[in-house]
């Protein structure tokens, strides 16, 4: 943490190559948090509603409430921890404090949006089958906020901004 708060993270190169692979490896995730969702249903109405809900003519079955829990169970405290870490990088990129909260809270939201829709969508009402598509894209979004900040705060060279949530120069 000291390195965060005193700048060294400018002048402390492995501490600098720590932080970029966590953030490669994040992106790792985003990506394949992605290709699973496109694996199993779009960005239309029909085909989430189709993998939560089932689909006779497709032999396919509706979601159980186990398996939703089983998913949501590991969910929880995956992307809990991810996103403590990831958005804990916020605290030192040189943005007001507005914009950090922002990228703070945003990902935690979605995230749950995310998770909780499917449920809404199986055993609530189809129509929020929106609702999941808008979490998945805005969690995805948020997810490339944060990596591309994280990695820009390392490069650009200074973490002088935990003093201050006002911006500075390096």
């Amino acid at each position: 943490m000291r390195f965060f708060v005193s700048g060294e993270l400018a002048r402390n190169r492995l501490l600098q190559v720590i932080v970029v692979l966590y953030v490669i490896y994040v992106a790792g995730l985003w990506i394949t948090n992605a290709g699973l969702y496109f694996s199993k249903m779009g960005l239309g109405y029909a085909s989430v509603v189709e993998y939560y809900m089932g689909a006779d003519e497709r032999f396919l079955a509706p979601r159980s409430a186990q398996a939703l829990l089983e998913v949501t169970h590991f969910h929880l405290f995956a992307m809990g921890m991810l996103l403590l870490v990831l958005t804990h990088l916020m605290l030192f990129v040189p943005l007001a404090d507005r914009t950090k909260l922002l990228l703070i809270v945003s990902p935690f939201v979605s995230a749950l949006l995310d998770e909780g829709a499917g449920w809404l969508v199986r055993f609530a009402h189809p129509g929020f089958a929106w609702l999941k598509v808008l979490g998945f894209l805005a969690l995805q979004t948020s997810l490339a906020a944060l990596i591309l900040l994280s990695l820009w705060s390392v490069f650009r060279g200074s973490s002088q901004s935990y003093r201050s949530g006002e911006p500075r120069g390096g």
